[in-house]
């Protein structure tokens, strides 16, 4: 009998999935992935499945959800998985998180004690710990006989330097966890490594941009990251879908002057702003760029400024750039971002091939930086799960 990894993503509302194969000790190809949504209470569950390379949707009628809706399509995935894995026994179960906290900085093995411990870091990611925890122990009971691997998308950062991940606070809020951890590690990790495929310059000064509902830069030197625009919280940095990035704390200490409490902070900080807060309109990219309304052109132009800015002062850091590389559901499929973006580092010697960059879909590796430029510009399709999956891997092979 074949065998297989599971990687999935869960979330408040979805369970992001993918079924690699498992080939003595490495991963192969991709036997099943899909999106399944809709699992907010009181919504529609459904999912969309990718398999035999034809996609195929799914729908739960209302009647058949008996218990909560995380579990009726956790059910059904199962159910999906036997029909269309040709027989393949799943081995282990490759779970994204989003924060390791000080302490794993490595993927790990899941036991009671690791939950515990992953639990207590909920107030540092509050809108994503709690729900891919409560996806790890669904999916714990749903596969009991598996090897579940948490991996986390903090990991990467763990060797930023000092000066990079202190706050200018008080040296006992530093001893409290209060410092800059940086996220979206599972996609740096895969872009870096693809990115040594295909380029001599992968070790020298290379920005990363990860733009996507959730968005974020890299700085990486030597394929380490020295530097990144997230900072305790997935908050920090760029603007986003629904999220402000960075912002005067002074606005806070206002709003709660003003009456308003934590929660509603949050959800409008997360929720509310962003994008979607800007235009008034959508956190989709592609919704904003259909539109004729000035207030999404405003949104539009904020986004890339926010980029633009941020890759000058990780410039800075580095003394320069020799790669830059986009990656996410923007920066791989936004022709017009990248160009805007890439203009703005004229002063810098990049020099984009339009041509290139047009043909750049998100469906392959593309260089787009002209023979000219100083930097060279690249376009990496990224798969988190991949490295999640290939991180449980090994961990299997060592149990």
């Amino acid at each position: 009998m074949s065998r297989a990894i599971l990687a999935v993503n869960s979330g408040s509302s979805s369970i992001k999935f993918a079924l690699y194969q498992l080939v003595q000790q490495e991963l192969g190809e991709v036997i099943l992935s899909g999106l399944a949504e809709g699992l907010e209470p009181g919504g529609q569950p459904r999912a969309t499945l990718r398999y035999d390379g034809e996609q195929h949707a799914l729908t739960l009628l209302a009647e058949s959800v008996t218990g909560d809706a995380f579990h009726a399509i956790l059910t059904l995935l199962r159910e999906q998985i036997g029909l269309h894995s040709d027989g393949a026994q799943i081995v282990a179960v490759a779970h994204r998180v989003v924060h390791g906290g000080e302490r794993c900085a490595n993927s790990v093995v899941v036991d009671e004690a690791m939950l515990t411990y992953l639990r207590s870091l909920h107030h540092l990611a509050p809108l994503h710990q709690p729900h891919n925890l409560d996806g790890v122990e669904a999916f714990r009971a749903a596969f009991p006989d598996c090897l579940h691997v948490a991996c986390f998308d903090t990991g990467f950062h763990a060797q930023m330097p000092e000066q990079e991940y202190r706050f200018a606070l008080p040296a006992e809020l530093s001893q409290q966890g209060i410092r800059r951890y940086g996220f979206h590690g599972l996609s740096y990790r895969y872009v870096a490594s693809h990115l040594a495929d295909v380029s001599a310059r992968a070790g020298q000064r290379v920005i990363m941009a990860h733009l996507g509902n959730g968005a974020s830069l890299c700085a990486m030197q030597q394929g380490v990251s020295i530097a990144t625009t997230m900072g305790f919280s997935a908050l920090d940095g760029l603007m986003m879908g629904s999220r402000c990035g960075a912002l005067d704390p002074g606005v806070l200490l206002h709003l709660l002057q003003d009456g308003w409490d934590a929660k509603r902070i949050e959800n409008t900080l997360y929720k509310q702003s962003g994008l979607l807060g800007v235009s008034g309109i959508s956190a989709d990219m592609r919704t904003l760029r259909a539109s004729s309304d000035p207030r999404a052109a405003l949104a539009i132009r904020m986004f890339a400024y926010r980029i633009l800015r941020e890759c000058g002062a990780l410039s800075a850091v580095l003394g320069g750039i020799d790669a830059i590389a986009f990656t996410g559901g923007i920066g791989e499929h936004d022709v017009q971002l990248r160009a805007d973006v890439i203009a703005g580092l004229h002063y810098l010697g990049l020099r984009l091939d339009p041509a290139a960059n047009h043909a750049a879909d998100g469906n392959a590796i593309c260089a787009i930086h002209s023979p000219d430029s100083s930097a060279e510009i690249w376009v990496i399709p990224t798969d988190e799960g991949r490295i999640a999956a290939q991180d449980a891997a090994q961990l299997l092979a060592c149990a």
